[in-house]
């Protein structure tokens, strides 16, 4: 007779013979949920289309055949008084299992465990919380969303990771922008822990999106451009800002003295911030207006900055470092959801004033242009202008830069 570290006195090499045998699993596994469920051990037990091996191992087990019907049933009464009465296992069934599987946790005393441990696998969440409040949403959606549990299934990998997630976070935005391996190397000691695809890269964008307000989307440049809003770089070339008649560094100069558009890349703008010196300066969502701008008035244009589309991070550090010159910024967008999504992630990261992108504006635009294009798509806000997104809503025409470019290139004379 064994005496096992649990208390379980069974003899082992008779137990073993008995249920050890894989033909007899079946039934250790079915008594093994029934203990984790807290069920009785009584009643009979069916397998529905037993092997030969199987029928043979339930006779050696109740010493006499157990039927030759179409399914294998086995009394846990009987199972329980034979390893009693036998001394294979003096304290029954439930003993005998427990010898050969291991302890058994009832099921919901597991679960109560499990919920216990992935509250605590959220801590560094609320400590960093405490410390950047802009992440307080971030954090309720991470413990409502499931991706955690997605990506790395247990509580302890879990809070692990997220110990990471809160340290790369603590050292958010990086500015002047730095090179993302490097950060990663400095802060996480790897320098390719953010990766794309790592359950730490996704789950550290998420919060970025969160701390810069970077807007969603997906793809390769995506994320480029979002842990750039951030300040690391994936690289320093991708990211571009097209402009007209900016001065400040000698390619700036040659291109406003000749009246060309010029490409900066943010490894310019880092590398040598252009010395613009200028009260006023103009942005424009599409490349349509400051191409005009640049055939109608040349090197006579105002300056303007196009941003084609979203904000990218090379516009976002042009824009800010005119800002801190103390350059004052007027944007102008399309008349449409799309427009005024734009225009606010970038009044988000930017202060700018509008520039004929009003209530006002836009309904003096509608009026000539009845018959438009109509406004499609899920409605958005203007914190600029409150009562822009009813106008645009109550009018229901979608007004695009091109089709008011005679009025911008009139200011830009």
């Amino acid at each position: 007779m064994d005496l096992r570290p649990d208390g379980v006195s069974v003899d082992s090499a008779r137990l073993r013979r008995l249920l050890g045998d894989p033909s007899t699993s079946w039934l250790v596994d079915r008594v093994r949920r029934r203990l984790e469920r807290e069920q009785p051990l009584t009643g009979p037990v069916s397998l529905s289309a037993p092997t030969e091996e199987q029928r043979a191992a339930a006779e050696r087990l109740l010493g006499r055949s157990p039927g030759s019907g179409r399914s294998l049933t086995v009394r846990l009464d009987d199972v329980d008084a034979l390893l009693r009465r036998s001394g294979v296992s003096p304290d029954g069934l439930a003993a005998a299992v427990t010898a050969l599987t291991g302890p058994v946790v009832p099921l919901d005393r597991a679960k109560e465990a499990d919920a216990r441990a992935w509250q605590e696998a959220y801590l560094p969440l609320d400590a960093l919380v405490d410390e950047i409040p802009a992440l307080a949403q971030w954090t309720v959606r991470m413990r409502g969303d499931g991706l955690l549990r997605r990506l790395v299934g247990t509580p302890d990998a879990a809070q692990t990771l997220l110990g990471q997630v809160a340290t790369v976070l603590r050292g958010l935005p990086v500015d002047p922008p730095v090179s993302l391996p490097a950060f990663a190397a400095r802060v996480l000691g790897a320098a390719h822990a953010l990766d794309d695809d790592t359950p730490l890269a996704t789950v550290t964008l998420a919060a970025v999106r969160a701390l810069t307000g970077f807007p969603d989307g997906a793809g390769a440049e995506w994320r480029r451009e979002a842990w750039a809003s951030a300040g690391l770089l994936r690289d320093e070339l991708s990211s571009t800002v097209l402009t007209l008649n900016l001065r400040g560094t000698p390619v700036l100069d040659w291109a406003a003295d000749v009246g060309e558009p010029c490409v900066l890349t943010l490894r310019q703008l880092i590398r040598n911030p252009p010395g613009v010196s200028a009260p006023w300066i103009r942005i424009c969502e599409n490349p349509t207006v400051l191409a005009a701008a640049a055939d109608v008035h040349g090197a006579d244009s105002a300056p303007l900055i196009c941003l084609q589309g979203q904000p990218s991070v090379a516009a976002v550090t042009l824009l800010r470092q005119l800002h801190q010159d103390g350059t004052t910024l007027h944007y102008h967008g399309d008349f449409d959801w799309g427009g005024l999504r734009i225009a606010s992630a970038l009044l988000r990261r930017v202060p700018w004033l509008p520039w004929r992108y009003t209530t006002a504006d836009y309904r003096a635009a509608a009026l000539t242009r009845r018959g438009g294009p109509p406004l499609t798509g899920r409605p958005a806000e203007a914190p600029w202008d409150p009562g822009l997104p009813d106008a645009l809503e109550e009018l229901g025409v979608r007004i695009e830069e091109e089709t008011v470019l005679d009025v911008l290139l009139s200011d830009l004379a």
